[in-house]
């Protein structure tokens, strides 16, 4: 029972907050990657009612 007790839960929190915090970097920098490959396309939707 030691070996349980020794878990800290604040830690497990922070593990798994660094996780999801590392999983939205990399969706971020996919999305402004593909932002950055092709401006006008990834934009297109929202650039099209200031034209009008």
């Amino acid at each position: 029972m030691d070996e349980f007790s020794s878990v800290d839960v604040d830690k497990g929190f922070a593990i798994a907050f660094v996780v999801l915090l590392f999983l939205f970097l990399m969706v971020m920098i996919f999305r402004c990657a593909k932002l950055v490959k092709n401006p006008y396309k990834a934009s297109f939707t929202t650039t099209e009612p200031s034209l009008s």
